[in-house]
């Protein structure tokens, strides 16, 4: 049975270090919204750097306690709504034997990954920015996409590709995504390639004030279906049980104007489509 709404597969419980949600009210809030399917996927960034609010391991999930929990509200709640195990692994050139060897201990549904680090540095933090053109802070991340999808694979979507614009300087006014199509059409073509997805981030649509685009944007979407790419997820990337499914009404119209009739979900890495 196809979905009122789209299954959310970018969901965060306080098994992220960065989220405090319980991971039932998470589940119910899915249900609340009429979903049938969702995923949890809990972040796992290794070797993320030290920052003033950050310690060290912070984006390190229990995975053991997060499997122990996620199987007895999955089996609870089987009756109302499927639940899927997944993660949000951080990527890093040099993290790619260590992410290889994490994902074969455990039978995640579905792996996001991410690039949330650009040599070692956030774009969420002002100080990515600082003594560089905005310009040159876009290209130097892409470029970094890049290389990770090139080093690692391992993974069945790609993170809110343009993820920075919701912290650079000036956010979606000072943002032209045909300034970076060079790198961005290899970023597309390579995952395309890869038989890769790519993550449908509503988190900017429901942030306040709203942002007219998720990440990645319309352009880089329609782009992505102009190039043959079909794998799309819906994520919210909440971190609280209230913001389950957020922007998806509004996400769901831009990508059928994007070209896209069907959304995917996962179960033991193997892709689903579904109409939207």
């Amino acid at each position: 049975m196809d979905l009122l709404l789209p299954a959310d597969y970018h969901l965060h419980t306080h098994h992220s270090g960065d989220s405090d949600a319980p991971m039932e009210k998470t589940i119910e809030s899915a249900i609340t919204h009429g979903l049938r399917t969702i995923c949890i996927t809990e972040h796992m960034d290794f070797d993320y750097p030290v920052f003033e609010n950050v310690p060290e391991g912070l984006f390190e999930v229990d995975t053991d306690a997060y499997f122990a929990e996620y199987k007895e509200l999955s089996n609870k709640y089987k009756d109302k709504i499927t639940v899927r195990f997944g993660i949000e692994l951080g990527l890093q050139p040099h993290l790619a034997e260590r992410n290889k060897a994490y994902l074969e201990k455990y039978p995640f549904d579905f792996v996001i990954g991410s690039n949330h680090l650009c040599h070692t540095k956030d774009p969420y933090y002002p100080s990515f920015y600082e003594g560089r053109e905005l310009k040159d802070a876009y290209i130097k991340f892409f470029e970094s996409t890049l290389e990770n999808i090139q080093t690692f694979d391992n993974f069945d979507v790609l993170g809110h590709l343009d993820y920075l614009v919701r912290y650079a300087p000036g956010q979606e006014s000072n943002y032209n995504y045909m300034d970076y199509t060079d790198i961005t059409d290899k970023i597309l073509t390579l995952i395309i390639e890869k038989g890769k997805g790519l993550d449908v981030n509503t988190k900017a649509l429901y942030s306040d004030p709203p942002f007219e685009n998720p990440n990645p944007c319309k352009g880089i979407l329609t782009r992505y279906k102009e190039l043959g790419g079909e794998i799309i997820t819906f994520g919210s990337d909440a971190h609280k049980p209230e913001n389950v499914a957020g922007g998806f009404e509004k996400a769901v119209q831009i990508v059928k104007e994007c070209g896209f009739t069907k959304y995917c979900t996962f179960s033991e890495r193997k892709v689903e489509f579904h109409n939207l």
